[in-house]
């Protein structure tokens, strides 16, 4: 008899355990709550008809270069990855900026004197990425295959950012590796910090940042369409809120935050495992501004207008200082602030001569003010005369967000604080991190590992888990 699996979600990481067990020859059904797939992979016309903005997750270097990702081939079922011409900038005031590309040469040209010491840290770590990155997504506790690869990333992967920064001398290096580093959303004058600045920036390096052609949610609808043309199904509009939704199936995926899988079925977990799913900490928050502009924005610096992804936060010293304040719980007056112009790279997305511009700023969990201004000086601050240029405009907050996506408690897009210990051990101290204690039921969200990024790693990894364990039984 063929093995029955339930997955509860269909963000990236749900539909990732689904074609990893469909692929296996389990008979897989999808449960979505919300009307449409994809999670933090969905797009919608959100200020005009016919503009299209990212409602999440934006630009996916972790994506292109997710093991698994790649291995599903979503080409085949229309996935399409565009680049711009410029990865990422980061400006400052004054009209400078920190910029990098995909190419580690150009990048290391144009940050003129602490261009060799870039490559010097982000030349090994690009030339071998497909071996670090097979190490990094998986838990922690392993036996790696890549010992000195991965030795050679942990070890400066360790420091605070802003200490692993004092190699560069230039505020436009410094600030450029801060900036990536921020998207921890955790102070960068705290241990591993650094981490998520490597791996992005390596990733950078190695596959570059693009979108996908049409939104985000072209991942999900290209997942989606193996996942059918493999026999699974997908319902939505289905809130999964008791254990007895559940009865009959062999495993059980929640893509889900750790709370909301202990309120299914808190009484069935161990009470270790429940103790802490419920203590899980989740990390500060996201406000979200999308907006419409007329002829784009008018950036200063001219490498911004060809930049996908655009750094708000000023010098290191200042990033450091509104991450430490939100972390805190105290709204500063500056917030770091990402900016996405995915129709550099998509044209589609755009209507005549009116763009859609993605914007969030990192708030303090639970933020209930609203940060819609300060955003927008930040952006003004670096491209003046944007107010002037704004035709509509779309906010999220973060209690919008956690309406959006269950998982984003408190707008922690990232679904849990990236603290030393959450970094190393989440959700929980376990050799098998996904395993809920319940046979046959696992967590395979971003609250696992590897953690945040559209790469579907924590969904293949929980569903190898539970297919091990399903062999063991004797059930598959």
């Amino acid at each position: 008899m063929t093995a029955q699996a339930i997955v509860v979600g269909s963000g990236p990481n749900g539909l990732a355990a689904a074609v990893t067990l469909a692929r296996r020859g389990l008979d897989v059904t999808v449960l979505e709550a919300a009307d449409s797939i994809g999670g933090g992979t969905r797009t919608s016309e959100l200020t005009l008809p016919g503009l299209l903005h990212d409602d999440c997750s934006a630009f996916h270097p972790t994506g292109v270069a997710s093991p698994f990702l790649r291995s599903l081939h979503l080409e085949e079922h229309g996935l399409r990855w565009l680049w711009p011409e410029i990865d990422l900038a980061h400006p400052l005031d004054g009209g400078g900026a920190g910029v990098m590309v995909r190419s580690l040469d150009r990048t290391v040209e144009g940050l003129g004197p602490d261009g060799p010491a870039w490559r010097r840290l982000f030349g090994p770590l690009t030339e071998g990425f497909d071996d670090l990155i097979g190490e990094v997504f998986r838990p922690i506790v392993h036996v790696p295959r890549h010992p000195l690869r991965l030795a050679r990333f942990g070890l400066p992967a360790l420091a605070p950012a802003t200490v692993l920064a004092r190699i560069w001398r230039t505020d436009e290096a410094r600030a450029l590796f801060g900036g990536v580093a921020a998207h921890m959303f955790h102070p960068l004058d705290r241990p591993l910090t650094s981490s998520v600045g490597l791996m992005l920036i390596a990733a950078g390096h190695a596959y570059g940042w693009p979108v996908a052609e049409g939104g985000s949610r072209a991942i999900a609808d290209a997942m989606a369409a193996l996942l059918h043309a493999l026999g699974g199904k997908i319902e939505t509009g289905v809130l999964v809120d008791s254990a007895a939704q559940l009865a009959g199936a062999d495993v059980v995926m929640f893509d889900l935050a750790p709370s909301a899988i202990a309120r299914i079925v808190g009484d069935r977990l161990p009470r270790r495992v429940e103790r802490a799913y419920r203590r899980f900490r989740h990390g500060p928050g996201a406000f979200k501004v999308d907006l419409a502009v007329r002829e784009g924005l008018p950036w200063t610096n001219p490498d911004c207008r060809r930049a996908g992804t655009v750094h708000l936060g000023g010098t290191l010293e200042e990033t450091a200082a509104a991450e430490r304040a939100i972390s805190a719980g105290l709204m500063p007056a500056r917030p770091f602030v990402l900016v996405g112009q995915q129709y550099l790279a998509d044209p589609s997305r755009s209507v005549d001569d009116v763009h859609p511009i993605w914007a969030y700023g990192h708030v303090p969990h639970g933020f209930t003010g609203d940060a819609t201004e300060v955003i927008i000086d930040q952006i003004e601050r670096f491209a003046p005369g944007t107010r002037e240029r704004i035709v509509a405009r779309s906010v999220r907050p973060t209690t919008e967000l956690a309406r959006y996506n269950l998982n984003y408690v408190g707008g922690d897009i990232s679904t849990g604080a990236n603290d030393p210990i959450q970094v190393a051990m989440r959700p929980r101290f376990a050799l098998d991190p996904y395993a809920t204690g319940i046979p046959g039921m696992y967590l395979c969200s971003a609250a696992t590992p590897p953690g945040a990024g559209v790469h579907g790693m924590s969904g293949h990894n929980a569903a190898t888990s539970a297919l091990r364990e399903l062999e063991r039984s004797g059930g598959a």
